[in-house]
């Protein structure tokens, strides 16, 4: 795990309150390391509805198929992430690891295996030694408590220099509802429902189908449009739990994603979602600069995502930024490589808010001296505008500096 703490990363955990019905604990099984904290346990109440989301990958890890295949009940008891051991690309052997897993879990919480829910993170084929989660499980039922989402959030790291979480308070049927979520995730994220992990929490009264709309959607302009190095997990799986214990404050269930009281709590989400997601940008492997790609005037909002992702997803882009260099010509390349429609002759492109390029060629008020103690700052819009539609879209990426190539090059080591 990196040691350096990334210099985007905010600056301090946020204040993140307790859920009712949500018990966490954490605890050193030795997955892969001694001495570090790598397993997390949630313990969810009875009747907790369950939602997910997860890789695309046609190589995907044995948690994931797991999680799949338990999300048709839409009810958790339990969540069960570890991290040093991403359990894909195992064979049987990891198969063999996720049932072994819910099984212990299953007999410290009192329920079903079916009510489990696994995630792992790390090195991707290696057999997952599920046998050590029976030494720490019935401690970690035991000391389970409210709240403690930093140790949570810590407990999932790999190379992430700093634990992420953030918290929603919003309002149904007058009363409070608490919204919790926490991520991982600095390198292999290119979101397809991204290595990333996320989970959130909240107490609103949501049956398993409206909980699954609201993450679907809510990824799409949060999570999906974030991209570290144009690689994407064999394990990504964002999974969302609503615990319900809200109606006992008088919130009445909501069991229609198209209800009106939903629109406050949508919003909530979306905000948890979208502040996890810009943190996995700013812990990008070896990142020193935040950049938001923004492209206008596309044909349309896909055509405009596929742009941004071409130009967010460049090393040629990425290692310009990192050497704080405002060199237009990569990001022209990068649009012109994205297959969809394009006109070099009504291109226009800025970097921190200066026009650098416009219709096709330099701005005539092109400016070094300026553009390029914009480009210092560690904080970067690049936008580009088509001149074609009303197409627009945004997404988040980081720089790509020698810092990247050192972190994957010692990976396994």
């Amino acid at each position: 795990m990196a040691t350096a703490v990334s210099p985007l990363a905010p600056e301090r955990f946020p204040e993140m309150p307790a859920i009712d019905g949500v018990k966490v604990a954490t605890a050193a099984a030795g997955i892969r390391y001694a001495g570090r904290t790598d397993v997390l346990l949630a313990l969810l109440d009875p009747g907790t509805a369950v939602a997910g989301v997860f890789t695309k990958s046609k190589c995907p890890s044995a948690p994931v198929d797991w999680c799949r295949g338990k999300l048709k009940a839409g009810k958790a008891r339990a969540l069960v992430v570890n991290s040093g051991n991403a359990n894909a690309f195992t064979g049987k052997s990891g198969v063999a690891a996720v049932k072994l897993t819910a099984d212990i879990a299953s007999k410290a919480a009192g329920c079903k295996p079916a009510e489990i829910f696994l995630a792992s993170t790390g090195v991707i084929g290696e057999p997952l030694p599920a046998e050590k989660f029976g030494g720490v499980m019935d401690a970690l039922v035991a000391a389970a408590e409210p709240g403690r989402w930093d140790e949570a959030a810590r407990a999932i790291m790999t190379t992430d220099t700093f634990p992420k979480g953030a918290a929603a308070m919003v309002r149904i049927d007058g009363k409070p509802v608490t919204i919790c979520g926490i991520a991982k995730g600095a390198g292999m994220i290119a979101p397809d429902m991204a290595t990333m992990l996320s989970f959130v929490f909240t107490d609103a009264p949501l049956t398993p189908a409206v909980l699954q709309s609201l993450l679907t959607k809510g990824v799409e302009d949060t999570f999906n449009a974030v991209t570290i190095d144009g690689d994407t997990s064999t394990s990504d799986t964002l999974l969302a739990f609503a615990t319900g214990t809200a109606a006992a404050r008088g919130v009445a269930k909501i069991s229609r994603a198209s209800d009106p009281r939903l629109e406050p709590f949508r919003k909530g989400f979306n905000r948890v979602l979208a502040d996890l997601a810009e943190q996995v940008a700013r812990d990008g492997e070896g990142a020193r600069k935040l950049v938001e790609v923004i492209v206008e005037g596309a044909a349309s909002k896909k055509a405009a995502r596929r742009i941004a992702m071409s130009i967010a997803n460049s090393p040629l882009v990425k290692t310009a930024i990192a050497g704080e260099d405002a060199n237009w010509g990569r990001v022209v390349m990068a649009v012109g490589k994205a297959g969809e429609k394009a006109d070099r002759d009504k291109l226009s492109i800025w970097f921190g808010g200066v026009r650098v390029a416009h219709k096709g060629e330099r701005d005539p008020g092109y400016d070094e001296a300026k553009v390029s103690a914009l480009m210092k700052k560690p904080e970067i819009e690049l936008k580009v505008d088509l001149g074609l539609g009303k197409g627009r879209d945004r997404v988040l990426t980081c720089d790509l500096t020698k810092e990247y190539v050192a972190i994957n090059g010692d990976y396994r080591s």
